[in-house]
């Protein structure tokens, strides 16, 4: 059964241009994963305010193995230190599109 994320993600202050050049780079693992991304859009934030995400982003996975073949994946795991220093916060939901 297939999988349907939503992808919240905020940056560090300062570190929008470093969380898009990350997620350039593990998104570009989804098809080796059965996984694409279906939408990715980046917030339009007032100066100051992070109350709003960073990014948003919706994924797809063929299957639960597809999707937890990608979060293994040595290479996405590889650049754990790039994303700890973008990446302030994550929150992942799973969705159903209608």
């Amino acid at each position: 059964m297939e999988v349907n994320l939503c992808v919240l993600l905020w940056a560090h202050e300062g570190r929008d241009a470093d969380l898009s050049a990350y997620e350039d780079q593990v998104l570009g693992l989804l098809a080796e994963h059965d996984g694409h991304v279906i939408q990715r859009a980046k917030t339009v934030v007032r100066k100051g305010d992070d109350s709003e995400p960073t990014e948003v982003q919706l994924l797809r996975f063929a299957s639960e193995a597809a999707m937890d073949g990608y979060m293994q994946d040595a290479r996405r795991e590889a650049l754990a230190g790039q994303r700890e220093a973008a990446v302030a916060m994550t929150e992942i939901m799973r969705i159903q599109l209608v």
